[in-house]
């Protein structure tokens, strides 16, 4: 229900924000807090930002493989009834991929980067729980050696996923679920369907190109075409054909199916595995794709008023009227209900107060 509450409130004037004033011509203008929730479909975009500057400096300079671990239909309703079952889908495709590379040379212990991003949705809003995962083509060994590896073995990682994951569910929900593995076994003979395809991506590409996975809303507002006050009726281009489909349904099913997928609190939904998500010194020496005298520069990237003007060309703190550069004058931040016409009669009255006292 937080999330579910920060997002209807979220630009909300009551619940606070910032007055800037122009200094030469007295204009006014109310910017309203955001909600900071990962789930809203406005400020997902900034959580993306976020997450993705995060995640770009941890890349090595080294090409990146961007894979997809998914799981049988018939698997689904297991992770949506039981949300810690989540977790053991992370694991399972950490030691499969951890596995993978220690294969190349067991001696060497070859330890590959890679980040995990789960999602449980499907183009059609549906509960689909599968991983986004970014590999790094090379492990680092024991003995501080790289060792580039291109090739990544599809038979390996659609059986070795698929015993790993139905082995940690049995371990969970213990003998009942015997059947269900056994049948898995028999539909799917080669194992889960893995994407693992060479995509020959340079880290800053890969980063932007999975940036798109990352804290990214249930749908885009962009996406929802109509809402007659009982029904919803959106879009999406389905997976296997890309065919352009248009849905109509009630609010309340439209309702359900967003917020089912929001996770629980302070569960992540991103992991690191590998290089990333150790701290050896000897790592210390790969060099980053993004040099650590560079983070400043990208963090200012995603500040509010540079996120803006790089994205749509203007300064949204430069007065409207006369072009001058507005000042911050007031914060509400108290959360509690307070009109805008109230905020800018104070903010006014301020404004005034320090004029004359000039």
């Amino acid at each position: 229900m937080e999330n579910i509450e920060k997002m209807i409130n979220c630009g909300d004037p009551s619940f606070g924000g910032a007055m800037y004033s122009c200094p030469n011509c007295e204009h006014l203008k109310f910017v309203p807090f955001r909600c900071h929730s990962r789930f809203c479909p406005t400020f997902g975009n900034k959580y993306s930002m976020d997450r993705t500057t995060s995640m770009s400096f941890k890349l090595i300079n080294v090409p990146h493989r961007h894979c997809v671990f998914t799981i049988d239909e018939n698997l689904r309703d297991f992770f949506l009834n039981d949300r810690s079952l989540l977790d053991r889908l992370f694991h399972s495709v950490a030691s499969v991929v951890s596995r993978m590379f220690s294969n190349v040379n067991k001696s060497k212990n070859f330890t590959p980067g890679f980040i995990m991003v789960l999602h449980t949705f499907g183009r059609d809003l549906k509960w689909n729980p599968h991983i986004h995962c970014l590999i790094s083509e090379g492990g680092f060994s024991d003995d501080s050696f790289w060792r580039h590896i291109s090739h990544f073995s599809y038979t390996f990682l659609r059986n070795a996923f698929r015993t790993a994951l139905l082995d940690e569910m049995e371990s969970i929900i213990g003998p009942s679920f015997k059947k269900i593995k056994a049948s898995c076994y028999k539909e799917h003979k080669h194992g889960f369907y893995v994407y693992a395809k060479p995509n020959k991506r340079d880290p800053e590409t890969v980063t932007k190109y999975i940036g798109q996975y990352l804290g990214r809303p249930v749908i885009a507002t962009s996406r929802i075409d109509k809402y007659d006050g009982s029904m919803v009726t959106f879009h999406y281009n389905r997976h296997e054909d890309d065919k352009y489909v248009t849905e109509t349904i009630p609010t309340i099913d439209f309702i359900k199916r967003l917020i089912r997928h929001i996770p629980e609190k302070h569960f992540k939904m991103i992991r690191y595995g590998g290089i990333y998500a150790r701290h050896r010194k000897s790592d210390s020496s790969l060099r980053r794709a993004i040099s650590p005298h560079k983070h400043r520069i990208y963090w200012s990237f995603n500040q509010w008023r540079t996120a803006i003007l790089s994205s749509f060309g203007y300064d949204p703190l430069q007065c409207p009227k006369c072009k001058h550069q507005m000042d911050l004058i007031a914060l509400y931040y108290n959360h509690q209900h307070v009109s805008l016409e109230e905020m800018y009669e104070k903010a006014m009255s301020r404004s005034r107060g320090k004029r004359s006292s000039s």
